[in-house]
C-alpha cells in the first residue's frame, strides 16, 4: 500500500511538472536592440531567402534579443556606408522606443558602426567588430597598389564591381550608390590609418594589443576574428578564402588579418573560421566544432550582464 501511494505521488508530481507551461529562453535578451551590419558585397536577404547573417538572427531572437538587419551600399567609403547605417538606426530606435542600440558589424560594417558610434555616441550602448579590417587589409593594398588611377584595368573593375554592388542591391530589394574604389581605398592600410585619425575610439595604440573596452560616454567595445582560412571541404568559398590568404604576412581569415581585426575588448582573435564564417557563411558549411551562432550567442549574452 505504501509503495502504491508513493508511485501515485510521484506520478502527480511529474503531471504537475509536464503541465506547467516552458520557461521562455532569456539569454540573449539584451536591453537595447542588437543592429546587424553587413560587410562589402553584403546585403541583408536575397530574394527573402539567402540572410547574409545565416542563421544569426533567428537565434538570437530565439534567446529574447530585438534584432534588426541594416542594408548600405555594397561597395562605397566608409562614411557613405556609415551615414546610411546611422539613418536605419534611427528608425529602428523610432520604431523600437528603445533609447540606444548595440551594433554588431561583419567586416567592413565593422567600420561603419564605429562611424556611428562616433557621430552619435548618445544613440549606441555598445560596438562590436566582427573581422573587421581597422588597420586596412593586405588584399586592398596589393589591388591599390596594382591599379593606377584613371586607368583602364582601374574603370573596368570599377564597372563590374558597382554592377555587382547594383544587382545585389536590387535583388534585396534595396538600390544605393556605389563607388568600388572608394571602397577599396577605404579597406587599404592607409585607408584604414586615415579613418582611426577620424575616429580612433576602441582601436589600440599598440601593432596587435587590445583598445580601449569603452568610449567617452560609456560605450563598451568587443571584436572577434577567425584565423582558419579553409575549414569546410564541401564550401566552395573556401577554396577562395584560401587562395587569397597567400597576400598576408600574418594569420588571417582569408581576408582580414589578425591583428587588424582587433579592436576594443578582443574576445578572441583566433577562432576556427573564415571570413564568411564569420557570420555562418555560405549556407552553415562551417568547421564541425565551430559554431558562429552560439559565439553571437554569447556575445549577446555578454551585453545582457552588463546592463546593455
Amino acid at each position: 500500500m505504501r509503495n502504491a501511494v508513493r508511485t501515485l505521488v510521484l506520478t502527480v508530481a511529474v503531471l504537475a511538472l509536464w503541465a506547467q507551461p516552458a520557461r521562455a529562453d532569456t539569454y540573449t535578451q539584451t536591453k537595447y536592440p542588437i543592429v546587424l551590419a553587413h560587410g562589402m558585397a553584403g546585403f541583408d536577404s536575397l530574394f527573402g531567402v539567402l540572410d547574409y547573417f545565416y542563421g544569426i538572427e533567428s537565434t538570437l531572437k530565439s534567446g529574447g534579443a530585438k534584432v534588426y538587419i541594416t542594408h548600405v551600399p555594397q561597395f562605397n567609403t566608409s562614411e557613405a556606408r556609415g551615414e546610411a547605417l546611422l539613418a536605419q538606426v534611427q528608425d529602428v530606435l523610432a520604431r523600437s522606443g528603445a533609447k540606444k542600440v548595440n551594433l554588431i558589424g561583419h567586416s567592413h560594417g565593422g567600420l561603419d558602426v564605429r562611424y556611428v558610434a562616433a557621430v552619435r555616441p548618445d544613440l549606441v550602448a555598445s560596438v562590436t567588430t566582427v573581422g573587421s579590417p581597422h588597420k586596412g587589409a593586405d588584399l586592398a593594398d596589393y589591388l591599390r597598389n596594382n591599379l593606377k588611377n584613371g586607368s583602364f584595368t582601374e574603370g573596368v573593375l570599377a564597372y563590374f564591381a558597382n554592377s555587382l554592388g547594383t544587382v545585389l542591391g536590387l535583388l534585396s530589394g534595396h538600390t544605393q550608390p556605389q563607388n568600388a574604389i572608394g571602397a577599396l581605398a577605404a579597406l587599404s592600410k592607409s585607408g584604414g590609418a586615415a579613418f582611426t585619425a577620424k575616429f580612433p575610439a576602441g582601436i589600440p595604440t599598440t601593432s596587435c594589443g587590445s583598445g580601449a573596452a569603452t568610449g567617452a560616454q560609456g560605450q563598451r567595445y568587443y571584436s572577434w576574428s577567425g584565423t582558419d582560412p579553409f575549414t569546410n571541404i564541401l564550401d566552395a568559398s573556401d577554396y577562395a578564402m584560401k587562395l587569397s590568404s597567400f597576400f598576408y604576412s600574418e594569420s588571417n581569415d582569408g581576408l582580414v588579418g589578425r591583428c587588424s581585426s582587433h579592436f576594443g575588448t578582443v574576445i578572441r582573435d583566433n577562432y576556427d573560421m573564415n571570413h564568411l564564417d564569420e557570420v555562418n557563411q555560405v549556407l552553415g558549411l562551417t568547421a564541425f566544432f565551430t559554431d558562429p551562432k552560439s559565439v553571437f550567442r554569447t556575445q549577446a549574452n555578454r551585453l545582457k550582464t552588463a546592463g546593455l
